[in-house]
């Protein structure tokens, strides 16, 4: 079989004939070209020129042909083939040089080269042009970004047929709030002590449980309202080595729309050894109490019955630290010396309901941060609340009936015995109850605080201004970010510092 895939058998002769009408026997043969004209002649064709060693065109197909001398440059034809096509070979392929070098660059004065717009790849530069930058070194694929030539790459069809991106269209600047940076204290001067914890807390092998962390917190989010919750042992308390007086609670009960979200804080005595304990146990008793009322609370919040809310609360209040003072009568000590001010903040899950709702007793502080201005809305206690009433029965005057109207029919006569100190000391002035419930807006930062917190706000400015940039725009920080927020200093202020922060979208 020859190379046209021809048979000469013998058997075929009818297909023989039909090959002889197709093609008759004076066409010239069709089998390998007369000259080396390959692409991998080219291919060393070009690296020849491009080494010095010619600058002519590569001949088109069909330039070594028999009789043509050799050009300069090339490598020299090989010998005519033989007249049968059967034992004709192939010219012997020419190896390129396996470390081309670049080509010398241009004489001062003298403009490089320039690529013919026609021109292939592998075709060496022809005639002198304008300035256009080469590249030295060894060759680079075509697609090197790094690589210029006159002609720009051709793009990928894709990237073709997408439409070219058009400049912006000029208009008024959009100017972005400028962040406020944290700082680590305001004020005058930096406070005395430490800005970082330097002792720990004594602590007793066998009442580890005893233990009171330096910082707490904590977060969520529920409805339309962001929360974080931190407590943070002072200044005072870090340089001494006393625990953290402060005690923080934030728990969820319930499930779905229902469910009611509590923050209890407490503070315990000052100067008092068991002041953390009481206050652990102020917030515990005020969530078990809440937590077993939950469903009454949650449905009372969303339709607003604010009267049925203060009374319930006023007395889950008082049950709490009727306890507290129990346990006070337990272990031997004096009421006033294992009490708590206890602050508590409750708010729904239902994204509809937007009332929250403030009670407790003690000091501390209830703001809202409402378009970038800050607004004490601490309920104020009258006189009225700090009067301590009628006399009841066995102490004074008895009176002929009862607040609830039931009359007294008899005089036991029962002399009220003197107290063994002389003048009597005076009881110990009672607590008001306050609440407070509010309906938030969008936007709003209502922020719950104890003592450590409040005091700074209200009496150093330059506090709440920074407090003010940090949180009027922006959404509400993160968890660390809000530590860091509250863990400002002020000079003169080292007690804990215990807060809950909600943000309303």
């Amino acid at each position: 079989m020859s190379q046209q895939g021809e048979r000469h058998d013998g058997a075929s002769g009818q297909e023989d004939d039909w090959w002889g009408q197709l093609y008759d026997d004076s066409a010239h043969d069709t089998g390998p070209a007369e000259a080396a004209d390959t692409l991998d002649d080219r291919f060393a064709s070009a690296v020849s020129a491009s080494a010095g060693e010619g600058a002519a065109d590569p001949a088109p197909v069909g330039d070594g042909a028999e009789g043509a001398p050799p050009r300069p440059g090339r490598f020299p034809d090989p010998e005519p083939p033989p007249p049968d096509f059967r034992d004709r070979r192939k010219a012997p392929k020419s190896t390129p040089d396996p470390s081309p070098r670049p080509p010398d660059p241009a004489p001062p004065g003298e403009p490089p080269a320039r690529v013919r717009p026609d021109a292939a790849p592998w075709e060496p530069p022809t005639g002198p042009a304008g300035p256009v930058t080469f590249l030295t070194g060894p060759p680079k694929p075509p697609d090197d970004p790094s690589r210029t030539t006159a002609v720009p790459a051709p793009r990928a069809p894709e990237e073709s047929a997408a439409p070219r991106p058009q400049p912006p269209v000029p208009g008024p600047p959009s100017v972005a709030p400028a962040s406020v940076a944290a700082v680590p204290y305001v004020g005058d001067g930096p406070p005395t002590y430490d800005a970082e914890p330097t002792v720990l807390p004594v602590a007793d092998p066998d009442d580890l449980g005893d233990l009171v962390a330096d910082t707490v917190l904590d977060g969520a989010r529920y409805g339309t309202s962001t929360l974080r919750a931190v407590s943070v042992r002072g200044d005072s308390a870090r340089y001494r080595g006393e625990p953290r007086r402060d005690s923080l609670l934030t728990a969820r009960f319930g499930t779905g729309e229902s469910a009611l979200v509590l923050v209890a804080m407490a503070t315990g005595a000052r100067a008092t050894p068991g002041a953390h304990r009481a206050a652990a146990e102020a917030c515990a008793w005020i969530g078990r109490a809440v937590g077993r009322s939950h469903q009454r609370l949650s449905e009372d919040i969303r339709a607003a019955r604010r009267g049925d809310l203060k009374s319930g609360l006023h007395r889950l209040t008082d049950r709490s630290l009727g306890k507290l003072r129990a346990h006070a009568a337990d272990l031997g000590i004096e009421p006033e010396e294992y009490a708590a001010s206890l602050r508590c903040l409750l708010l729904t899950a239902d994204p509809e309901c937007r009332t929250r709702v403030f009670f407790g007793v003690g000091g501390g502080g209830l703001f809202r941060l409402r378009d970038g201005a800050w607004q004490d809305i601490e309920p104020q206690v009258s006189d009225a609340a700090l009067d301590p009433g009628p006399p009841v029965v066995g102490f004074g005057s008895v009176p002929q009936e009862t607040p609830d109207g039931d009359r007294l029919t008899m005089d036991m006569g029962i002399v009220t015995p003197p107290s063994p100190y002389e003048p009597a000391p005076e009881p110990p002035p009672r607590e008001p109850f306050r609440f407070r419930a509010s309906v938030a807006r969008p936007g709003d930062a209502l922020v719950l605080c104890s003592g450590g917190l409040a005091e700074p706000l209200r009496g150093e400015p330059e506090l709440a201004a920074h407090l003010t940039q940090r949180w009027a725009k922006g959404g509400p920080p993160g968890l660390a970010t809000f530590l860091t927020d509250i863990q400002v200093r002020v000079k003169g202020y080292a007690d804990d510092r215990t807060a809950a922060a909600v943000w309303e979208a």
